[in-house]
């Protein structure tokens, strides 16, 4: 299946765009992908680094086949569990998962403390799970009956890079969910991401944000980045002012 991948910046470029007609330029490092120029900075990549990939699977023999497909230079996979019954280290870069039988929702207990990037296996063509999961952040959605190993370790390493990646046939749709107020809510904010946005509307900074709430940088930086894409939001002070003029803060 065709999938595009779209930066952190951009994904709210291209709501935009959505809204507005334009189309969405292509760069091409493959066939059908959309990236934006900011992958190709060797400061986004982790060219250097090996990127660390835990997965989570109800079906070892699936699980055996993500390992394999994950295996390569700059990805290794340091572990696995089966319904998260074992929790990956919080040196873990990437979380691999399944969605269904509650997976979602346990997957997104990882990201209170640690920021790492999720890589959602969707069983079937399920709508809802799919809105649930971008609605949650993730970082990539696939479809477990047409993944393919190249698709995922380029979802795997935009991921790395703070990039998101939607199946093509479904990218319409999800971008008018959150043009028409869907992922775009405040609805949608979880109580940590909440907090954070108090925290912005005060002028805090990251340091201080992530002092007063005994968080990492790292870990506020990904929940700005969550809280943006859920809001539809260009910056920090335009996620401020709009859940000022809802009466969030």
């Amino acid at each position: 299946m065709d999938e595009r991948t779209i930066g952190a910046d951009d994904a709210h470029r291209t709501r935009q765009s959505a809204r507005s007609g334009r189309s969405i330029r292509p760069i091409g490092l493959a066939a059908r992908t959309y990236q934006t120029p900011a992958l190709a900075c060797s400061h986004c990549l982790m060219t250097a680094d090996v990127i660390r990939v835990w997965i989570d699977h109800r079906h070892p023999i699936f699980r055996r086949g993500l390992r394999t497909c994950l295996t390569v230079d700059d990805v290794t996979v340091v572990g696995e569990s089966s319904s998260f019954d074992r929790m990956p280290p919080s040196t873990v870069d990437i979380v691999v998962f399944e969605a269904e039988g509650g997976g979602l929702q346990r997957a997104m207990t990882l990201r209170a403390d640690t920021a790492v990037k999720l890589v959602a296996i969707v069983s079937d063509k399920d709508e809802r799970t799919v809105y649930d999961a971008f609605d949650a952040g993730v970082s990539a959605i696939h479809f477990g009956a047409e993944l393919r190993p190249d698709n995922l370790l380029t979802s795997v390493r935009a991921a790395a890079a703070d990039s998101t990646t939607l199946p093509t046939d479904l990218v319409p749709k999800l971008l008018r969910r959150a043009a028409n107020g869907g992922a775009a809510s405040t609805s949608v904010l979880q109580p940590r991401e909440l907090a954070v946005l108090g925290l912005l509307a005060q002028g805090d900074d990251t340091q201080h944000i992530a002092d007063e709430l005994c968080y990492s940088e790292r870990t506020v930086k990904n929940i700005v980045h969550d809280l943006l894409m859920k809001m539809n939001c260009r910056n920090r002070a335009h996620a401020v002012a709009l859940a000022t003029r809802q009466g969030l803060i």
